[in-house]
């Protein structure tokens, strides 16, 4: 049963990385997984090749949290399978009530991760500030127009991943500035194994290196770490904002026309400028059950927690 939860945590996970401006390391965070997470992407060290190369395959497996990694990575696996496309889907044809529904889970996950932070002092206030400031700047940001090429690709993946693991960036959205979103997306929905294996080493790579900084900031810093990552969190809500005015468009790979840069509006202005309904009572439902989302998480981590103690 253990397992099964972690399972459902990643694809949790899972689906939130599918979405540009929601971060899987959100998910883990308010599931209680999140430092497990990063302790066990840090075992994968020097001692852990010497073990392997000795052969000591259970010594391998214990030391990098094997069951857990490959529970919380088949449900991440599964997610972005099955629910890339349905995803995509609705963030064209309902954005609004897909990022009104993730912009109640931001909210309610900003102030989650706000209470983790033990002691407040000027300097916490202040890293609070600046990672508001800079999860907005990456918002305001517009998407990059570049040549994809497989060293590209890898380049992705690694800064992508980084962003992934962290609650409140999200690697999609990375990846949008980048320009490589549509063309990694279309790579998962065509099953272009070349493309996705070039980006799964970049990834592997990225996630290594970035993982021990992480790690050591976390035991190190923790408070400042929370106040950064709260920041993020309420800085990353500029981006998914449910009502949009589209000021350009872009092709995508498969020829159909695609966002490229958008201004928030009122829902007066979008019923105004787009035609189409503004759905604010229903927004502000699905809103109210992302809270709920993240509060029931919240209720359940705690209880396994509990549990487990």
């Amino acid at each position: 049963m253990a397992w099964l939860m972690i399972y459902l945590k990643g694809m949790a996970m899972g689906a939130a990385d599918v979405v540009p401006g929601v971060s899987g390391g959100t998910i883990a965070f308010i599931t209680g997984i999140y430092e497990r997470l990063i302790q066990a992407i840090r075992s994968f060290d020097l001692n852990w090749l010497k073990l392997l190369l000795r052969g000591q395959w259970r010594d391998c497996w214990q030391r990098a949290d094997g069951a857990f990694l490959v529970a919380l990575l088949a449900g991440i696996g599964t997610s972005i399978v099955t629910l890339a496309g349905a995803i995509s889907w609705l963030l064209e044809h309902e954005p609004v009530l897909i990022w009104s529904f993730f912009f109640g889970l931001i909210v309610a996950s900003s102030l989650f991760i706000m209470r983790q932070i033990r002691r407040w002092t000027v300097p916490v206030a202040v890293l609070l500030a600046l990672g508001g400031g800079a999860a907005l700047a990456v918002g305001m940001a517009r998407p990059a127009e570049v040549e994809i090429t497989t060293l590209y690709v890898f380049f992705c993946g690694a800064i992508a991943i980084c962003a992934m693991i962290l609650p409140g960036i999200s690697g999609s959205f990375i990846l949008v500035l980048l320009g490589a979103y549509a063309h990694v997306l279309d790579a998962v929905h065509q099953a272009q194994l070349g493309t996705l294996a070039v980006f799964l080493a970049g990834c592997v790579c990225g996630l290594l290196v970035f993982s021990h900084l992480l790690g050591w900031l976390l035991q190190h810093y923790h408070d400042p770490m929370m106040a950064s990552l709260t920041g993020f969190l309420i800085g990353s809500l500029y981006l998914i904002w449910p009502w949009k005015e589209v000021l350009s468009y872009r092709i995508s790979s498969s020829g159909e026309q695609k966002p490229l840069a958008w201004l928030n509006v009122s829902p007066e202005r979008f019923a105004e400028v787009s035609g189409a309904d503004s759905q604010v009572l229903l927004a502000l439902l699905l809103a109210a059950g992302g809270i709920a989302l993240v509060l029931g998480l919240e209720y359940l981590s705690g209880g396994s927690r509990r549990q487990e103690a």
